[in-house]
């Protein structure tokens, strides 16, 4: 019989998920109450609220998915494409290609353009595309995690409108760490998850939707509905959302004023995802962001004053990741990036994260996000990052990441 769960201590440093703020763990551990307990609905609209101002919108469909920053993506692709709608998607990473398939498995006309990774779009290359293909969305990622870039979305919105495109936006790995408007940005849909700067366990994605996507997300409701009522035997209906748990338009009257039964909320997420955000209004939105954005620095400082080279167009990389080129060993030969990884877990309790795709092997991941992005997080990444690098047979300069940290810190 195994015993209880003792879980080795970790300094999480990767790309997420990351060690979640003490009072989101002491609120999971909250004692449970009925999902129509008016304290539990009166926690719903809390959180509903909180999000609000977490997001920058005004919008009232603003809540949770129950479920992983996935679960999020996979809501929002579901409920606003039907099948045969062109779905524009501008790739500049992993988490790109994940909309792209999203968006075929909901029946979407799918439409990729593409950019390096390591480099961001700029808003007329989007637009060149938005007038070539005539999407009905553009689905973009603002952070990604697998090239560490932050895409801008200045104007992107405005281009939308202009077109009539709904703009949906994946900000999971960016949002409370970079800059992030909703309305002023023009964002249609937004979705995201706790375990990266939200500082919080994997598990419940935020979103928000505007009026204007709720209102196509409910037009195909009284579609569906109408054809029903109206006795027809239509095993295919058209426009009909091909998911029950991800439909949006149920989640919605869930966490509406009606309170129509969907699913049973997941109660200790929802106490996480709303200490997530009430941590992160009690801070500051704009404080965490340039708390982000201070230590994001000292990690990029220490890499390279252990002599290493940032991956990719550092003028757009997120605040609260950073890209690692593998080095050379002395003799020449790479290094063996998960031996250099193993021993900084094995010996310091720190992670740091591989990558995957064309950078697997190519390069490491370190994160400075949530509860992370703080000064002795940094600093005992770098000294552990440099013991590993000079077991592998990497020269680096002693003490040569902990300094330059420092220096950004004075």
């Amino acid at each position: 019989m195994p015993g209880p769960l003792d879980p080795p201590p970790r300094l999480l440093m990767g790309p997420g998920p990351v060690n979640a703020y003490p009072t989101v763990l002491r609120a999971m551990s909250a004692g449970m109450v009925g999902q129509f307990d008016p304290a539990m609905t009166g926690y719903m609209n809390e959180t509903m609220q909180l999000y609000r101002q977490v997001f920058g919108t005004s919008n009232e469909a603003t809540l949770l998915v129950d479920g992983t920053s996935r679960a999020g993506i996979e809501a929002a692709l579901v409920s606003l494409v039907e099948a045969g709608d062109r779905v524009l998607v501008p790739v500049f990473g992993r988490f790109g290609q994940l909309l792209c398939e999203i968006a075929e498995r909901c029946g979407a006309d799918v439409h990729v353009r593409e950019v390096g990774w390591g480099d961001v779009f700029e808003p007329e290359q989007i637009e060149k595309a938005i007038v070539e293909t005539e999407p009905t969305v553009l689905a973009l990622v603002h952070g990604d995690t697998s090239t560490t870039m932050l895409q801008p979305f200045e104007g992107i919105g405005e281009i939308c409108e202009r077109h009539g495109v709904l703009f949906y936006a994946d900000v999971t790995a960016s949002l409370g760490g970079n800059a992030f408007v909703m309305d002023d940005l023009g964002v249609d849909v937004a979705t995201a998850g706790l375990q990266k700067c939200l500082g919080g366990p994997p598990g419940s994605a935020p979103i928000s939707l505007s009026p204007r996507a709720v209102e196509r997300i409910e037009r195909r409701r009284s579609i569906e509905a109408g054809i029903l009522d109206a006795g027809d035997e239509i095993v295919e209906i058209p426009g009909r959302i091909r998911s029950n748990y991800f439909d949006l338009a149920m989640i919605m009257d869930y966490w509406g004023e009606r309170r129509l039964n969907h699913h049973t909320e997941a109660t200790s997420m929802l106490y996480a995802a709303r200490e997530c955000a009430r941590v992160l209004l009690e801070e500051g939105i704009d404080e965490a962001v340039a708390r982000h954005r201070l230590h994001g620095a000292a990690m990029l400082a220490g890499v390279r004053g252990l002599g290493l080279t940032p991956y990719g167009d550092v003028a757009h990389k997120m605040h609260n990741c950073v890209g690692v080129e593998i080095p050379p060993r002395a003799d020449g030969e790479r290094v063996d990036g998960e031996e250099v990884r193993k021993m900084m877990l094995e010996r310091f309790g720190v992670e740091i994260g591989t990558s995957f795709g064309p950078l697997r092997g190519r390069i490491w991941r370190i994160g400075t996000m949530g509860y992370n992005a703080r000064t002795d997080a940094v600093l005992t990444t770098l000294a552990a990052f440099e013991h590993a690098l000079r077991h592998a047979g990497v020269g680096v300069p002693a003490g040569g990441g902990v300094d330059a940290a420092l220096e950004v810190y004075r």
